[in-house]
């Protein structure tokens, strides 16, 4: 770019600078800067010109171009010249100081940019600025800014200029009077003071390292007295406030005997101003630093002062910090820098202040004072090392208080003096107590609103910061673990620190490994010497007790085992090695699981399994018993924790199986029958399972203990006692009971198995069938419980099958009362699923159970769980829901129990007759139940099918038909569990055809693929799918299946459910296209049954489906379903007219019916002549049924539209034989009995035509006529009467003249075919049909279309021949035929023509291949850009075309990324971000095209001038990406003055956004540069 361009665009910019819009003129100076950073030189002087040679310019847009100005210095600086610095300082100067009066926003834009300047050239900008200093005249406001900020901005350069600038300014402090010129004195004396301050802080890197304090004091303190005693004074408390921030720094440079004989007033009076003043920041920071000065000095006036100071500054900080302010938070900071400072030089008196306060009850003054003192703790420790015991001995108080301010407060003290050596003192072991009483403090217990600066409420709690100090002090204060360790081990076992014992195990464990890491000596535990420890049983006990709910507190579990590992020495010496390996296994299982995910029983198992092993390592009877007593000591620790006091119990009787004294076991057992707290339901269950491991180990004397007690004074005595309360007593008795008659049910499922059968029905059972008359339902949920444990037990073992238990009848029938005696549409118990789980055991053990039995406990327990009301849903509860799961899969189990006795297809078939009712149920969730169990038997059934012999599966068919029509259940559950019965059933099959159990089949496993179809709500997908299962089941089902199979299907079509009424419909229709074929036999009966099945069902779905079925049998068997549909009974009802209709759907089968009919029509004679009763009466004509039949199934056919392919490829022949039978029908009557059902009238069921054997025919003519696009003539017809005609014997002669005028007249071109058929007919036997065809044809002689048609000849011929006809009738119409020659009518055809549309641009790129493409690819370079801007026309459906067009032509620029992006952005629908676009287009462009930026930006050009604001936005925006991702070699493609030019006259656009963007463009085309 040449300079005279540079200068041309910068201008050009420069020019926009007064665009009345704010965000066009920020963008003008954006791209001011971005010309700016490239060229700044000739940006700057483009900017300083501008600004001279426009002396007018308003100030609002020279301070826009000196801000542009500023931020280009403000990284480029470095680069100016000297000439160029100096022009644009005077520039600036003159800027700053061209009016007098305050503008600040133009004064500090000029000021701005001589700091800028100050940083690279500070003598020359000084040079100016004291050239702006007059003796005796106040300077300007913004001289004094300027210099301030220059001293903190570059105090290296600015303070060996200070004596200079004090010595022009202080002489005029007096004569500032304006109280904004004095705010800039102060301000600029803070300045030079803090600059100077840090100018004598660096010496070793300043300039001139002589420079000392002393060269400013006296200018600085004659400042200072303006400052203090005249401006401070001021009203202004704008004024006030800057006076005090110039106080802070100049006290620093005051002379130190000033500065004391000063501080008397200037203390006071600062202080004086806090009641002044609301926003304290400034004061407290100005007090510091006059605070330190004078400290630094050795101040003694200092201690005059201080109570008033510490009176001052302890009301500030105990102010609330309630606002979110920046300031209020820095005060806060600031007055406890203040402390620091007293704390350092008087320790003595801040304490003696603030420990009293200290006592106060007053929330604010207690938490302040805390404040005050964690602070002084940390930053003046040496100052309070002597200090201690009086600091710990005040916090006695607040270590009571309640107060959650107040506590965080004090933990903070606390987590203070751990760091300094306080809690080593007398009195420290009662703050580790207080951080351990926080740590134990429930979540819920935090009600507190978080501060304003808290993000996480819970990270601000009391618990969650004791907690983390707790840690910290473990880990990082090693001064800390000899006073932390062993002492916070009598924290584990009080039931009050239960809450801490993640934090404290976290602790210890640390504490033990940093102890075990100094020697053996010092991690073991004297016991001896620290009598308040806890035991090593206790601490095993406990630590082991809280894992077993591991996640709670934080995951208590974790840390617990963690600990114990670690503490293996103090516990036992053998333990090492097995704690070592086991101990990580169970935290690794931890960390594989969470809260929800961990199975509870499990993990319990593997710490009871953890203890087992230990206490064998131990191998120790005394270590064990004293463990064992220390456990039982624990429980009632537990009261609060069921869960956890449960699990006690069980290691309560791990501890007592491990024993070797028999004395001890039953001493202890005795003592937790007689302790028991009975009353709650975990407790009884773990006292019983307490006794059930114990019997593992010691059965005798587990029984005889429970014997002892149920005999014993301590239970009739608890009786006795309880029935004087009658209220209460049965209720108290019961639960003793039933805790009696748990723990005989867990010593019978835990015991050994060889051991347990001999005791079961004469020790066990004898104590728990005794109760069963109960109707306590806890004690009943008991006994069922107990038993079902005694069952599984005896099936368990090993000698179960030798054993006869002879309790089993009893037992069953009792728990099937048990189950009957639930509500029947609610599950409250368990009482179901442990009666049925017994029930399942039960089975399996001899005798067998008879089949009556067998049936009733199948009966019942369906009856029992199918009939429930739905599931409840999670949110419903999931204890709910969880116990109807586990009732369920006990019935499951049963049911496959009681099938295994019998695994045989009959077996099977009896275990789904019983289900069948529940799976044709009307209630949803009782079929989905059903259809479940089913798939789970077969399942069942399949997995353990043996098949010693090749036999068939008899009953497969009709099991397919009940499961199949479920695939379209209306659950979906139901769905899926349908399409696993035929998966399974057809397996079945393939098993009993010989096929191994592990072989799969192509076909069968295609439906498990279908299975996600059935998921779909959607009709269309569902039935689809339906379709397609049963394909699969036609290809797989054996022949002689294939008709039950149907049968049944029909059977489904009545079912209630509407959609499993449609699958069956599918289904049929699926079985006969596919396997129809081998069902001619089969034909007649299914066409009954379907005529059936349509007098029964509801659906209006079904009759379109029994429709497709008979088209389906009619293509595979046409003869047999038109014979099996022309025996149905006459009239024709509703159902068989649409039948017979359903022949006409495909042409080709239309015509194969309609053949048949025709033939079936003329096969049989058309009436029969009955004897006349009465002489000389002529004999009656009744008509035979199957022309009859065929004439009617004719007209149905004819009746369907799309029959009338069919109708015009058989058109002569059905017109000769319906025009014959319309002449043979003539007077013939209805037989008998169809004339009694016409007068009766017909059933609404019925077709509504009339059945006269005439009549029937004329309409069935009038309909061929009418099917074959001859409605002309039946016009014709219809205006002449003729059809009336033809149905008398009157005048059918002169109906069949108009038929033949009608046809000769508008349907000429069929009268050739016609007449051919119609030739034979001369002969016939029926005299009334030789007389209308030859009326027919002698009509036609009448007609041109004789002669036109070349049909002349042949009419003669057939006249000729029946010339010698015996009826006289038909000789006299020969006659007239004759006479008839006449006239015809001509035939028109219409031609019709289809237009094509034309294909837009978008579509062009499929058809250009080969030699075009290249032309294609220009088309396409050549409306990019159009393509690209009119994506924001304001049409929609242009803008529309346009991304449909880019999408399609992507592909041709064969760049994929540029595709891929057209793609990504310009799908229709999608929210296109067209800046981020078109950006993303342009960077493509340019990198792969970089020879189109002339072409585009040329095109660009165009747009400028569109008449749209939006394309006319967007064009200038193109043309700055373009540039902005172009190279400089690309400069010659650019005309940059042409360019530069439009873009300036878009800057003068009416709209905003329009020069906005041209604004911006400008700015990138320094770019090519």
């Amino acid at each position: 770019m040449t300079e005279s361009s540079m200068k041309k665009l910068a201008s050009t910019l420069l020019d926009a600078i007064t665009d009345k819009d704010p965000l066009v003129q920020e963008q003008v100076c954006s791209a001011l800067c971005s010309l700016g950073e490239a060229r700044p030189v000739e940006t700057l002087r483009a900017c300083e010109e501008y600004l001279r040679q426009h002396d007018k310019l308003a100030h609002p847009y020279r301070a826009a171009v000196l801000r542009a100005m500023e931020r280009v210095l403000s990284s480029r600086a470095s680069e100016l010249d000297k000439d160029t610095a100096s022009t644009i300082i005077l520039l600036a100067s003159s800027e700053m100081t061209k009016t007098k009066d305050l503008v600040w926003d133009w004064q500090q834009a000029a000021s701005g940019v001589l700091v800028a300047v100050g940083r690279q050239f500070i003598s020359k900008v000084m040079e100016e600025l004291l050239r702006r200093l007059h003796p005796g005249t106040l300077p300007h406001c913004a001289v004094l800014h300027t210099l301030a900020s220059l001293s903190v901005a570059n105090a290296f350069g600015v303070v060996p200029f200070l004596p200079s600038v004090l010595s022009s300014l202080l002489p005029v402090l007096g004569v500032a009077k304006q109280d904004t010129v004095r705010v800039a004195f102060c301000s600029a004396l803070q300045r030079f003071s803090e600059g100077a301050l840090e100018y004598l802080a660096n010496l070793d890197r300043a300039p001139d390292p002589t420079v000392r304090k002393d060269a400013f004091a006296t200018d600085i303190f004659s400042a200072y007295d303006v400052l203090f005693h005249q401006w401070l004074q001021s009203r202004e408390a704008k004024l006030r406030l800057a006076v005090v921030e110039a106080l802070g720094p100049m006290s620093h440079l005051l002379p130190s005997e000033r500065l004391e004989e000063q501080l008397p007033k200037l203390l006071p009076g600062i202080l004086a101003l806090y009641k002044k003043h609301a926003e304290t920041f400034y004061l407290s920071k100005s007090l510091g630093q006059i605070l330190e000065a004078a400290v630094s000095v050795g101040s003694r006036t200092l201690e005059t002062q201080l109570d008033a100071l510490l009176a001052a500054l302890h009301s500030q900080i105990c102010v609330p910090v309630e606002s979110s302010s920046p300031l209020v938070m820095s005060n806060q900071k600031e007055v406890l820098r203040c402390f620091t400072v007293l704390a350092c030089s008087s320790p003595d008196r801040l304490l003696a202040f603030l420990l009293p306060r200290l006592d106060t009850s007053n929330e604010r003054t207690r938490v302040g004072t805390l404040q005050v003192v964690r602070h002084v703790i940390n930053s003046a420790a040496a100052q309070m090392e002597d200090k201690k015991p009086f600091i710990l001995s005040s916090m006695r108080l607040p270590l009571l208080d309640t107060n959650s301010k107040v506590k965080r407060a004090v933990v903070q003290v606390i987590s203070a003096m751990a760091h300094h050596g306080y809690l080593e003192q007398p009195g420290g072991e009662a703050m580790i107590e207080y951080i351990v009483q926080q740590c134990a403090l429930p979540p819920e217990q935090e009600p507190e609103k978080p501060g304003p600066g808290s993000k996480d409420p819970k990270a601000d709690s009391v618990r969650a910061i004791s907690v983390r100090t707790l840690y910290l002090v473990s880990t990082t204060v090693d001064r800390m673990s000899h006073v932390l360790w062993p002492y916070l081990l009598q924290f584990l076992t009080p039931v009050r620190f239960t809450g801490a014992l993640t934090p404290l195990c976290r602790s210890l464990v640390h504490l033990a490994q940093k102890r075990q890491e100094a020697g053996a000596d010092a991690f073991l535990i004297q016991y001896d010497a620290h009598a308040s420890l806890p035991s090593p049983y206790a601490v095993t006990g406990r630590l082991l007790v809280v894992s077993s709910s591991p996640y709670l507190g934080d995951g208590r579990g974790a840390a617990a085992l963690r600990l114990l590992s670690v503490l293996h020495p103090n516990i036992h010496p053998l333990l090492g090695q097995h704690w070592e390996t086991t101990v990580p296994l169970l935290l690794g299982y931890l960390d594989e699981h969470t809260e929800e995910t961990l199975p509870q029983e499990e993990w319990e198992e593997k710490l009871l399994m953890f203890l087992r092993d230990t206490l064998a390592i131990i191998s120790d009877n005394a270590w064990i018993c004293q463990l064992s007593l220390e456990l039982c000591r624990q429980l009632p620790c537990y009261d609060e924790a069921p869960q956890e006091k449960n699990f006690l119990y069980k290691c309560i009787g791990t501890t007592l199986g491990a024993a070797s004294s028999k004395e001890v076991v039953r001493k202890h057992l005795q003592e937790l029958l007689e302790t028991a707290r009975y009353q709650e339901e975990a407790e009884r269950e773990g006292l019983a399972c307490c006794f059930g491991i114990c019997a593992i180990s010691h059965l005798e004397d587990t029984l005889a203990q429970l014997e002892d007690f149920v005999r014993s004074e301590v239970f009739r005595k608890s009786i006795g006692i309880l029935n004087i309360f009658k209220d209460r007593s049965e209720n108290e008795v019961e639960k003793v009971k039933s805790a009696l008659i748990l723990c005989y049910g867990h010593v019978a499922a835990r015991a050994p198995r060889e051991l347990v059968l001999a005791k079961v029905e004469s020790d066990i059972l004898r104590n728990i069938c005794q109760h069963f008359s109960t109707k306590d339902p806890a004690l009943k949920l008991c006994l069922v419980q107990s038993v079902c444990m005694v069952s599984r037990a005896i099936c368990s073992s090993t000698q179960a099958g030798s054993f006869h238990f002879t309790r089993k009848a009893e037992l069953v029938a009792q728990m099937m009362e048990f189950i009957r005696a639930e509500p029947p549409d609610s599950l409250r118990t368990p009482i179901r699923k442990k009666a049925m789980l017994t029930c399942t055991y039960l089975v399996s053990v001899e005798p067998a159970l008879d089949e009556q039995a067998r049936a009733d406990v199948i009966h019942g327990c369906l009856h029992s769980i199918m009939a429930l009301l739905p599931e409840p849903k999670e949110e419903d509860g999931g204890c709910q829901k969880s116990l109807y799961l586990e009732t369920l899969h006990a019935l499951e189990d049963l049911l496959t129990s009681l099938l295994q006795r019998n695994m045989t297809p009959q077996g099977l078939q009896i275990m789904i007759e019983h289900l069948s009712p529940w799976i044709k149920s009307p209630r949803g969730h009782e079929r989905a139940r059903a259809l479940g169990l089913s798939a789970l038997l077969l399942r069942y059934f399949l997995e353990h099918l043996r098949v010693s012999a090749l036999v068939p599966f008899h009953n497969l068919g009709l099991l397919i038909g009940l499961f199949s029509p479920r695939c379209a259940d209306l659950w979906p559950a139901t769905r899926q569990e349908a399409v696993d019965c035929v998966y399974s059933l057809l397996y079945l099959q393939l098993g009993y055809e010989g096929f191994s159990r592990d072989y799969r089949d192509d076909v069968a496993e295609r439906l498990l693929s279908l299975k996600d179809g059935l998921v779909h709500p959607d009709p269309a997908i569902l039935f689809h799918t339906c379709h397609s299962v049963g394909q699969i089941i036609a290809k797989r089902l054996p022949p002689d299946q294939l008709i039950s199979l149907l049968l049944t299907m029909f059977e489904a079509l009545g079912d209630p459910e509407k959609n499993c009424s449609r699958a069956a419909t599918v289904m049929i229709n699926c079985l006969l296209q596919e396997r129809g074929g081998v069902l001619q036999e089969k034909v007649p009966e299914i066409v009954s049954v379907l005529r059936s099945k349509l007098q029964e069902a509801q659906g209006e779905h079904v009759l379109p489906a029994a429709q497709h079925s008979v088209y389906l049998l009619a293509t595979q068997h046409c003869a047999a379903v038109v014979s099996s549909l022309l025996g149905s009974p006459l009239p024709l009802d509703s159902h068989t007219c649409m039948l017979w209709r359903a022949l006409a759907v495909e042409p080709r089968l239309a015509a194969q019916v309609l053949g048949l009919l025709l033939e079936k029509m003329s096969r049989d004679v058309p009436f029969k002549e009955s004897r006349a009763f009465l002489l000389g009466r002529t004999p009656d004509r009744v008509a035979t049924l199957l022309p009859l039949s065929a004439t009617c199934a004719l007209f149905e056919v004819m009746s369907t539209p799309a029959a009338g392919p069919a109708v015009l490829e058989l058109y002569p022949q059905l017109f000769v034989v319906l025009l014959l039978r319309v002449s043979c029908t003539v007077g013939v009557q209805l037989p008998r009995n169809l004339q009694a059902q016409e007068r009766r009238g017909a059933s609404p069921a019925l077709a509504t035509r009339n059945l006269e054997p005439c009549s029937s025919a004329v309409d069935t003519l009038r309909s061929m006529l009418l099917r074959s696009g001859s409605e002309d003539v039946v016009q014709r017809m219809d205006l002449e009467g003729g059809w009336e005609l033809l149905r008398t014997s009157a005048g059918h002669e002169e109906g069949a003249t108009r038929l033949a005028r009608a046809m000769a007249e508008h349907a000429g071109p069929r009268l050739p075919l016609v007449l051919k058929t119609l030739a034979c007919t001369h002969s016939s036997a029926y005299e009334n049909q030789r007389v209308t065809t030859t009326a027919f044809l002698a009509e036609l002689l009448n007609s041109n279309v004789a002669n036109d048609l070349m049909l002349l000849d042949s009419l003669l011929e057939s006249l000729a021949a029946r010339q010698k006809d015996t009826c006289a009738s038909v000789r006299r119409l020969v006659l007239r035929g004759l006479a008839n020659l006449a006239s015809g009518c001509p035939d028109k055809e219409k031609m019709e023509f289809r237009t094509a549309s034309i294909r837009l641009f978008g579509h062009l790129n499929k058809v250009c291949h080969g030699d075009c493409e290249d032309v294609f690819l220009d088309q396409v370079v050549g409306g990019l850009a159009p393509l690209l801007l009119h994506l924001q026309d304001p049409q929609a459906t242009v803008a529309s075309a346009c991304r449909f067009a880019l999408r399609m032509c992507g592909p041709n620029l064969a760049c994929e990324e540029l595709s891929a992006a057209f793609q990504k952005h310009l799908q229709e629908g999608r929210a296109l971000h067209f800046g981020e676009f078109l950006n993303t287009t342009c960077k493509h462009l340019m990198h792969h095209f970089p020879d189109l930026l002339g072409r585009l930006l040329t095109t660009c050009l165009f747009y400028f001038k569109s008449s749209w604001e939006n394309v006319r936005a967007a064009a200038p925006l193109f043309t700055g990406f373009l540039v902005l991702h172009s190279e400089p070699r690309q400069q010659p493609q650019v005309d940059l003055d042409q360019l530069i030019a439009a873009l300036q006259i878009l800057l003068k656009d009416p709209a905003p956004e329009v020069r906005t963007r041209a604004a911006e463009a400008l700015g990138r085309l320094v770019k090519l540069a």
